[in-house]
């Protein structure tokens, strides 16, 4: 797989996002790139605050302006760059042909309607913007069969449950339906299963993968894990401060990572066996107001030199293996 295949599903190249904040403007996003090819699985990978989540909401157009400004950049979906949709064009995009399992599974569900209820809202939005007419038994039934599909006990009694009746797994599963009821092209996870016990978390991965291979659907993961990224992954986009620094098919990079900055978080990872500690990264991420001049990463590398500090280096076009390293290049 290339990462800048032709013909991609979806394809972000140059995106810039800024934020106005306290009279000041952070330079959240920095010319973020990245392809999702139809039927592959991406991962979009790095610590919090990188940006990860603000990628995707770009994406989905559901940045809120003010006090975000996309201001450079394009975001094609199937030959449309959906930054100059019109609103309504573009709404109508979002849950149909792409969408989206949200990050916490404890929040992101309506407290006060019931899970069928909030399901229905969702089919009737779709409904309407496709010029769909289904009766109510025909959304009643697309429900009782979508939550079938994420293997939920007893789905008529789901239906009818409020979000608190539910464990955070259930409702994980929830939103996974909500993101599959209406048969999306390209499906974006962000942090799933980050608010659940290791043991539920895996269950629920372990179906989003399966779900996805049996629909033959694009996916876009955003996640920290990098033991997701290893098990889930076709191909790892790494970020780092508003910007991907590494991009590579997922076993090039755990086999050989070029940036400092992905072999840092490697670094990062617990060793099960061999004995040592695992090590952290010096430093903190830059202040998104006033960034370093060079490459982002330089004050927490150890292996910077002069030019990284006052020149932000490039990120290549071409090959599957690119990073945005002076080092790279020079060696």
């Amino acid at each position: 797989m290339n990462g800048a295949a032709s013909g991609a599903l979806l394809s972000v190249r140059d995106l810039a996002v800024t934020f106005d904040t306290y009279g000041r403007t952070a330079q959240v996003l920095d010319g973020v790139s990245l392809d999702v090819p139809a039927r592959r699985h991406v991962a979009l990978v790095g610590e919090s605050g990188c940006g990860k989540s603000v990628t995707m909401r770009a994406i989905m157009g559901l940045l809120r302006e003010p006090p975000a400004r996309v201001t450079a950049g394009e975001i094609i979906f199937e030959g449309h760059d959906l930054l100059r949709l019109k609103p309504r064009a573009r709404m109508g995009l979002c849950g149909t042909a792409m969408s989206m399992v949200f990050q916490d599974p404890m929040t992101s569900l309506n407290p006060v309607f019931t899970i069928g209820d909030q399901m229905r809202a969702i089919l009737a939005h779709a409904d309407r913007r496709l010029g769909r007419r289904r009766s109510r038994a025909e959304r009643h039934a697309r429900i009782i069969a979508v939550l079938g599909q994420v293997r939920m006990p007893d789905p008529e009694r789901i239906a009818r449950a409020w979000p608190i009746m539910l464990s955070g797994g259930m409702r994980q599963r929830v939103l996974i339906a909500m993101a599959l009821l209406n048969e999306p092209r390209l499906l974006i996870a962000d942090e799933p299963g980050t608010a659940l016990d290791v043991t539920t978390q895996a269950q629920i991965l372990r179906l989003l993968r399966e779900l996805v291979q049996a629909r033959g659907l694009a996916l876009l993961m955003i996640t920290h894990n990098l033991g997701v990224v290893r098990e889930a992954a076709d191909y790892v986009h790494v970020m780092y401060a508003g910007a991907v620094v590494e991009a590579a098919p997922a076993a090039a990079l755990f086999a050989a990572p070029r940036h400092p900055y992905t072999r840092a978080l490697l670094d990062c990872v617990p060793m099960l066996s061999g004995g040592g500690r695992f090590r952290g990264i010096d430093g903190a991420p830059p202040d998104y107001t006033s960034p370093p001049p060079g490459c982002r990463f330089a004050p927490r590398c150890a292996a910077a030199m002069p030019r990284c500090r006052t020149a932000p280096p490039a990120f290549p076009v071409g090959p599957d293996h690119r990073a945005a390293c002076w080092l790279v290049e020079a060696a």
